[in-house]
């Protein structure tokens, strides 16, 4: 069995979100790292390869006023407002394959939701992803391969990203009520990864010196226009 921990934070904003999964790419812990994001407020997340003008002109209006940033990882645009966001970053030496990940991670989920009464499909056969000029972006409107759906609708997708032997994998749940039963989806997940990957997770408080590597990271690149506006 691999020891795991679940990083526990403050709330913390958009910018602050991304950056600590990024400096905990950097400083790996553990192995095995599971966290779920405590949200200050709401915010926007976007794709690392999405046209920053898109973005904008996809947004309705209602949202433009969120606090908005660039993603280490793919994907469209997530509208973090009522989901559970989640990353796991885990050992992944091996060449990187999105389709066997996303297939690997979502099976476990799907797996652990349906022995618990809660039926989930994966959706199969969808060619197309969010690249640069993909027209519709907002990730819960367009399924793409290998995100979970409950009666044909989107309620799990993740975006990936490979830090040399590590891979960042981030996701967002938008099942109904999913933060009102917090409690429950969070264990699942949590059960899904013990046994898919045969950990035993700890809880992990992050210290001042992990938040002042966050507010660093957050100032000198997610905050900022230059990577905001990066294409």
């Amino acid at each position: 069995m691999n020891r795991a921990l679940i990083i526990k934070s403050i709330p913390l904003d958009v910018y602050e979100q991304m950056s600590l999964d990024e400096v905990i790419c950097e400083t790996m812990p553990e192995k095995y790292i599971l966290r779920f994001f405590n949200w200050k407020e709401k915010g926007i997340t976007f794709g690392f390869s999405q046209r920053y003008s898109n973005v904008i002109n996809t947004l309705e209006p209602s949202y433009r006023d969120f606090k908005m940033t660039r993603r280490p990882t793919g994907g469209g645009i997530v509208i973090h407002e009522s989901d559970i966001t989640f990353s796991f970053i885990f050992y992944s030496p091996e060449m990187f394959n999105p389709n066997v990940t996303y297939e690997k991670l979502h099976s476990l989920i799907k797996n652990e939701y349906e022995s618990n009464g809660i039926s989930i499909d994966i959706a199969n056969g969808i060619k197309s992803n969010y690249d640069i000029n993909t027209p519709t972006m907002d990730c819960f409107k367009k399924p793409v391969e290998k995100d979970l759906l409950v009666g044909g609708k989107k309620v799990l997708g993740g975006a990936l990203r490979k830090f040399s032997d590590y891979l960042l994998y981030q996701a967002s749940l938008q099942i109904s009520g999913a933060r009102e039963n917090m409690d429950f989806h969070s264990k699942v997940i949590i059960n899904s990864f013990e046994k898919g990957f045969d950990l035993k997770f700890e809880d992990y408080i992050i210290n001042e010196e992990f938040y002042k590597k966050i507010s660093d990271k957050k100032n000198e690149k997610y905050i900022s226009e230059h990577w905001i506006k990066r294409i």
